[in-house]
């Protein structure tokens, strides 16, 4: 059952379970955004409590994906993702008996431990339920749109249930959803081959120096945004130091937790260069294009949210564009060919982005465009270019680029537009001067956002030629 299934019908059972696996995620993304007032109100929660509300998910999901990917490869992706599922319902259902905004931060980061041992998997033995790279792209794709649609229905959902019930219910719902995966997965997948699994001891030391590198980069985007340049700069620092480190450990250990060699393959470095263009290009842009359309042209909370209605779109229905381009033009040159999407799509807006709201929802639909399709065959190929004893590792590996560039594209927005705007960016009422001011940096970032992801792309395409 692990190899050789003909359809996507024939891993019905398999599929269902990995796709709550990853509307689960995604779901975890955004639903709860909508209750943070409420609960703000409810525990007494000052403002930076509410932050690592949401940050404790994000900071310990994306720093432990990669040490459970290479936990998985040796003891069984199945037997890790099942145990983390097990988990997520727990920390969800202990939701009932948080009293504190430290108690519920103590649960969004189990459920973030939850998350970095399942998320990574959902790729990895989707990719191992079928031969053909073609029926791997269109499970990942169904698997991936799942999620998609759980994080653009998320903010609405939690809307609606917050009308008729308590907080809470919004992370109850993952009880059902786990439980939904866990037979899914249980049923639909044998447990892994011991010949598809390696045997060597964890490296303890680069595990732990790859967290904290990864922690420290998830950490500082937020305090630059905050407007703490002195801490995140220190924390920056900090993540540089410990990424040495770990280079450095990962070149000498005999039993590397992450083989630098297998990272340098031309399909897997290419592969995640693509995706983290891709991340880095879509936050940044989701960042900048909020702002504007609130604090520059005046408008609401709801209509700002409708204006990013084409990006919403096309995630979730650029699905049917993955399979014809990768049939028509193969995986490595839609991959590049996506990727460069995402690319002209931030040039669009940084250079006529500010002379209206159409040439806004043309870049909106060029990058989600790119990203849609870069996210899937990206992430196949990284798996293609590795031993099927590392594809774990190198679906946590995929998972972190996105997430690490993520931050960084919102941090170096963020920063960009703290150093050129003076006063208080959220104030009514801007001088001339200020919009002036905004407008630029806006271009400024923009610009820097498209080199970056380039020079990303660039470098990738030039790993894939």
């Amino acid at each position: 059952m692990a190899h050789g299934k003909s359809s996507l019908r024939a891993a019905w059972l398999a599929l269902t379970g990995l796709s709550a696996v990853f509307l689960v995620e995604m779901l975890d993304n955004s639903i709860l955004n909508v209750a943070l007032p409420t609960i703000g109100r409810e525990l007494h929660a000052s403002t930076t409590a509410l932050q690592w509300v949401t940050g404790a998910y994000a900071v310990v999901f994306g720093g432990l994906m990669l040490a459970f990917g290479a936990v998985a490869d040796r003891y069984g992706r199945r037997l890790v993702m099942i145990v983390g599922l097990v988990l997520l319902g727990v920390a969800s259902l202990a939701t009932v008996f948080v009293g504190t905004a430290e108690q519920l931060i103590a649960v969004r980061a189990a459920m973030g431990v939850a998350a970095a041992m399942t998320t990574p998997g959902s790729l990895a033995l989707a990719f191992r339920l079928f031969p053909a790279d073609a029926l791997r792209v269109r499970a990942t794709t169904l698997i991936s749109t799942v999620g998609l649609v759980g994080l653009a229905v998320g903010p609405t959902v939690g809307g609606l249930v917050l009308a008729v019930a308590p907080w809470q219910a919004l992370l109850l719902v993952n009880v059902p959803i786990a439980v939904l995966a866990i037979v899914g997965v249980r049923f639909g997948i044998t447990a892994d081959d011991p010949a598809e699994l390696h045997r060597d001891p964890i490296d303890v030391a680069g595990a732990a120096l790859g967290t904290v590198t990864i922690v420290l980069a998830l950490v500082a985007p937020t305090l630059f945004v905050s407007g703490d340049t002195a801490g995140a700069s220190a924390i920056t620092v900090g993540a540089l130091a410990a990424a040495v480190l770990f280079v450095r450990r990962e070149r000498l250990a005999e039993y590397p937790l992450l083989d630098l060699h297998l990272v340098a393959r031309p399909l897997v470095s290419s592969g995640l260069a693509f995706k983290a263009a891709a991340g880095l290009a879509t936050a940044g842009l989701g960042y900048l294009v909020t702002l504007q359309l609130q604090l520059d042209w005046g408008w609401s909370p709801g209509a700002a949210a409708l204006g990013m209605l084409p990006q919403v779109v096309v995630l979730i229905a650029g699905g049917v564009l993955v399979r014809p381009l990768m049939e028509k033009l193969g995986l490595a040159r839609a991959a590049w060919l996506s990727a460069g999407a995402v690319v002209v799509g931030l040039a669009v807006y940084a250079v006529l982005g500010r002379f209206g709201y159409a040439w806004v929802a043309l870049a909106l639909v060029l990058v989600a465009a790119g990203m849609r399709v870069v996210g899937v065959v990206a992430g196949v190929n990284v798996l293609r270019g590795l031993p099927e004893d590392r594809t774990t590792t190198g679906a946590a590996l995929v998972d972190t680029a996105s997430e690490v560039t993520t931050g960084v594209g919102i941090a170096a927005a963020g920063t960009i537009l703290a150093a050129m705007f003076t006063g208080s960016i959220a104030t009514t009422g801007w001088s001339a001067g200020q919009t002036a001011q905004f407008r630029a940096a806006v271009t400024v970032a923009g610009l820097v956002l498209t080199g970056v992801a380039g020079a990303l792309v660039g470098w990738g395409f030039r790993r894939s030629a």
